[in-house]
């Protein structure tokens, strides 16, 4: 999730995006990298762009463990985990967050992660434990990819807006919506999934064909699309953007109310709520993490009532814990969707590559 999705505005509000290393594996006297089993008393985090956390709240973890935080970026949630990948017989860090349930199985799959009983996680609804046999990863947090309207544009236009996937491939809505690649973006994937969640193994392709002729636009990824193109962020207004539907984030409304520079009434941005999908991000203890013990702290920190409370706020995602609590503004302008389209991981792992080809030869070709 990640988002994820407003870390840069987030940045004045007292929060810390640690600075990005360009290696952090322990070296010992001679110079040789250290074996996985030595505990330094620095962690490394790897994570998507979009990891921010209040500096209390990181403090805290850091006078409490023992342990200094350092965070490794490595863009996008896609990109991040392909690097991983690539570095996992060496690893960059010695935790990774930001896996989530569409690229969950290309991370099991190539042994990203190693075995770890996270404490709290009996706090963790069943839901969202999608590794409870091995306990490779840990559930973090959770939300809603959701197509997103421009207020304002369907008012003064006299038109409802769209509230399901049908609705979109509707004349009304032509030439109105923008969404990410599948093959680069996560929500791009996230709302691919949605449609074939929703349309069936043989029916999305279908429907796919009908939104490219209704005139979907694609563009690279998620930022592209929000500040750019979506006339109903404040960004996208000042870049001329001419879409009013986007895909995004069901917690991107309750982000433009406060971020604006004067609150509105009102979020100037709604969610269709039929267009949802369900996405999940973890966290895993790194295969060959040089700090292990201080790896394992970290994980557990994640699940901290503390930290679960700062990340609303933060990275614009729901907590997992049960009892942690949601910011008002999250629960009037971003509820929970009631009904988000969810597809097995499994299946996923069975069908993504061959659905993202599909779909790149179907929509962009």
């Amino acid at each position: 999730m990640h988002h994820k999705t407003f870390v840069a505005a987030a940045v004045g509000l007292g929060l810390v995006t640690m600075s990005a290393l360009t290696g952090c594996g322990s070296t010992d006297a001679n110079g040789s990298n250290a074996t996985g089993s030595t505990d330094t008393k620095t962690v490394t985090l790897v994570s998507h762009d979009s990891w921010a956390v209040s500096k209390n709240v990181l403090k805290d973890f850091e006078k409490q463990s023992g342990y200094k935080v350092r965070v490794l970026k490595s863009g996008d949630a896609g990109q991040a985990v392909n690097k991983a990948i690539l570095t996992k017989d060496n690893p960059q860090g010695d935790v990774f967050f930001g896996v989530d349930n569409t690229l969950l199985s290309r991370a099991l799959d190539n042994g990203l992660f190693q075995p770890y009983e996270a404490k709290g996680l009996g706090t963790v609804g069943a839901q969202y434990q999608l590794d409870k046999a091995k306990h490779r990863v840990t559930p973090i947090d959770f939300g809603d990819i959701c197509v997103n309207y421009d207020k304002a544009y369907f008012g003064e236009h006299r038109l409802k807006p769209p509230q399901t996937f049908a609705d979109l491939a509707k004349p009304a809505y032509k030439n109105l919506l923008v969404t990410e690649n599948a093959a680069t973006s996560s929500p791009g994937l996230g709302f691919l999934l949605g449609s074939a969640a929703s349309y069936g193994d043989q029916g999305w392709p279908d429907y796919w064909k009908k939104l490219k002729a209704n005139g979907v636009k694609v563009v690279d990824g998620w930022e592209q699309a929000y500040y750019q193109e979506f006339s109903g962020s404040s960004e996208g207004r000042k870049a001329g953007g001419d879409r009013p539907l986007v895909v995004s984030y069901a917690s991107s409304p309750p982000a433009e109310v406060i971020y604006a520079k004067k609150r509105p009434s009102t979020a100037p941005t709604g969610v269709a709520s039929g267009t949802c999908f369900r996405q999940i991000e973890f966290a895993g203890l790194l295969s060959n993490a040089h700090n292990t013990k201080g790896g394992k702290a970290f994980v557990d920190f994640l699940l901290s009532k503390k930290f679960q409370q700062d990340m609303p706020l933060n990275m614009f995602v729901y907590p997992v814990v049960k009892g942690a609590a949601v910011p008002a503004d999250f629960t009037e302008y971003g509820p929970v969707a009631k009904n988000p389209e969810t597809m097995a991981p499994g299946k996923i792992a069975a069908n993504r590559d061959q659905w993202v080809k599909s779909w790149t030869s179907l929509v962009l070709k």
